[in-house]
Order: C-alpha cells, then structure tokens, then sequence
C-alpha cells in the first residue's frame, strides 16, 4: 500500500471535511441536473416507456421539445411497407381547461371559489392510448385493470403528483372543456412540472371532439416484428422516405430529448450557476483541509527528508493524497445523489443520472481535489530536516 493511501485510511479524520466538500459539490450538480432531465423524461415519458420500436417524425425535428414532429396522414401505410412493421398508430393529444366537479358551484364566482381554497379551473395537457391489446401506444408499465379502466368511455388517468393540483380523487367527477370525465386510474411516475398531465383512450379523445382527424397527425409510433432489428430498419425507413421523414429508434429519441433540454437557456445558466459554485466550495475547502493535513503531518514529511526522499518524491505523495481523496469524495457523492433520488422517486418526481452525468462530475470532483493538491504544495517547503533539532 502506498504511503499516501495509507495515510488517508489511517487519518482519515483529518481528511473528512475535504471529503465532504467534494461529496457535497457533487451532489449539487447531479442533482439539479438530474431534476432537470428529469423533468424532460417527464414530459416524453408516454413515448419513452411505449411499446413502440420506432418514432417517425418530420425530418426538421431534433427531438419531441424542439421542432415540428407532426407528420402527413399518407405516411401511415408507407410506413406498412417495410415488412418488419407490424404496427403503426399515430400519437395524438390536446389541452383544455380541467374543473373538479364539486368544486363548481354555478352560485358562486370564481373570485368567490377562490377564498375558499378550491383549486381553480387548471389548463392540462392530454395525451392518448389505444386500449386494444398490447398498442404500440400503451407504456409498457401500465397494468391491465389502468388499461381496462381508460377502455370505458369518458374516462381518464390522472398521475398522482397533480391530483393535488386539479383537486380530484380516484373515481371522481370532472369538467374536462365543459364535459363531464371520470378520473378512472391513476398513473405513477409521470410527473409534469410545468402542467398537469391526464392520460385517455383515443375513443374517449374522439368523443370529446379533440381526436386529429385532418391529413396531418402527430409521430408515427412504429412497432416492429423484431425489436433487435430497430437501427436496421429505421435506416431502411430513411431511405425509402427519401428526406420526407425521419425515423428514430426509441433509444436515439430518448437522447435528443435529454440533449434538447440543456439547449434552453435559462437552464444552462441555473446548471452553470451550480457548477461554479460547487466548485468555488469544492476548491476553497477542500484545498484548506489539505493544507491543515499536511502541516499536522509536517514533521513527518520532514524526517522523509532527512532520509534523502527528495522534494519531488514528497509532491507525488501529496498530489496522490489529492487523487485518493477525490476518488472517495466522487463514491460520497454518488452515494448521497443516489439516496436523495430515493427520497424524490418516493414523492414521484424523477431524478434521471445517465453514465456519461456521473462520469463527467465524477472526473470533475477529482480534477478539483486534484487543483487543491497542487495548491498545497507550498507548505512542503515548511519540511526542513533542521527543524527537527528544535
């Protein structure tokens, strides 16, 4: 074992503020940005977790936040063409107003509604399923009865984290644009931060009078014979469509949603702001308590010294302190991410940690322990053999 892991096992103590400083940086990093893709899975979850192969959408989509994704209604049965596609249903969805029906009261004005705490009338964003028997439109973690339940007309599903919201409970009434709709199931693990999302059948869209019924429609989900043979037909479907559309496979789409999320700005400045400042604290304290390690430990270092170990030598030891001490403090912050991504998935909102975040924060942490190494390399100079005779 190496003297300068050594040191860090069997004084840990010393070494733990630094340890913190690094876990802690971290921790503020990945979990922002983990709330943030998050939020975004949360609004492509519906397409995410279908049982769909392949998304065909306009060749000027980047992904489903960014660009149009509609695409014209013709496309379905060229689509048909390929002969590993066994499935092709059109996503659609709509927005309207959404009222819990016993919180209307036609004696009363909304002014009035309002001072007593009921929730107002709140804009939702709806999207559909086909309640036949494994639709590429079904997510594949809905159970049976949820799909049995949204099969019934004028019924919806309402994830759990909005019920507050919209004031609604399991097997309630509503107003969904003035028309009377019963929340049926409730979803779990769909959270949409910015508006409150409800799930229906495509049958209960089209009795509402909101199912696109035009020549155009929204992505194409494709279902194939064989899953494994997605990125071959996918480019097969891209050059028959000769740039009319493009065809994604589940898992290139999931990407550029997430990648479309840190192209709006004002995210990139909340996620920069964090980073500056978790490394501002990563830097000061963790350099601080190296320094106040080594200078406890200055009178060793001396008597290396005296035993001919050159200065160079004791540098190496200092900056391989640095790189143990990061190494520990990026298992510290992953371990305290992953915790307090338990926390969020028990109140149903999503942290979302792809390899290539914990990577990238990971390398991070270790370069700033390492940054703290080499600025405490001054205090070696504090290790002279001489002093030993005092």
């Amino acid at each position: 074992m190496s003297l300068a892991l050594s040191t860090l096992l069997f004084e840990w103590r010393r070494y733990m503020a630094a340890v913190m400083a690094l876990a802690l940086s971290g921790l503020l990093v990945l979990a922002m940005t983990g709330v943030f893709i998050g939020i975004g899975k949360g609004f492509t979850a519906q397409i995410e977790r279908s049982r769909a192969d392949i998304i065909v959408m306009q060749p000027g989509a980047k992904s489903l936040i960014g660009g149009p994704s509609g695409v014209p209604r013709r496309f379905i049965p060229l689509v048909y063409n390929n002969p590993e596609v066994v499935e092709v249903q059109p996503l659609d969805g709509a927005g309207g107003t959404f009222q819990s029906v016993k919180n209307v009261d036609p004696t009363l004005s909304q002014a009035d509604r309002a001072k007593m705490d009921a929730p107002r009338q709140a804009f939702v964003q709806a999207s559909i399923i086909d309640t036949t028997p494994d639709a590429v439109t079904i997510p594949t973690d809905y159970s049976q009865d949820l799909i049995d339940a949204l099969r019934q007309p004028y019924t919806v599903a309402v994830d759990e984290t909005a019920l507050p919201q919209l004031g609604v409970k399991l097997g309630e009434k509503a107003l969904y644009n003035g028309q009377t709709v019963t929340v049926a199931a409730i979803t779990r693990g769909y959270p949409n931060m910015m508006q409150a999302n409800i799930v229906m059948s495509r049958d209960t869209l089209r009795m509402l009078g909101q199912a696109d019924t035009g020549p155009r429609v929204g992505p194409l989900m494709v279902k194939l014979r064989d899953p494994s043979q997605a990125r071959l037909v996918a480019d097969q479907l891209n050059e028959s469509g000769d740039g009319q559309w493009k065809a994604w496979t589940r898992q290139e789409l999931a990407d550029a949603n997430a990648g479309a999320m840190f192209e709006e700005g004002i995210l990139v400045i909340i996620i920069g702001g964090c980073v500056v400042l978790g490394i501002i604290i990563g830097v000061a304290i963790t350099w601080q308590t190296l320094r106040g390690a080594i200078m406890a430990n200055i009178k060793e270092f001396a008597s290396l010294r005296a035993l001919g170990v050159g200065m160079g030598s004791l540098r190496r030891i200092v900056m391989e302190l640095s790189f143990w001490v990061g190494v520990v403090g990026v298992g510290a912050a992953i371990l305290l991410t992953w915790l307090v991504s338990l926390l969020a998935a028990a109140n149903a909102v999503i942290i979302s940690l792809p390899p290539v975040l914990l990577i990238v924060v990971g390398g991070g942490l270790i370069l700033i322990a390492m940054a703290s190494g080499l600025l405490s390399m001054g205090i070696l100079k504090k290790s002279q053999p001489a002093d030993l005779l005092r």
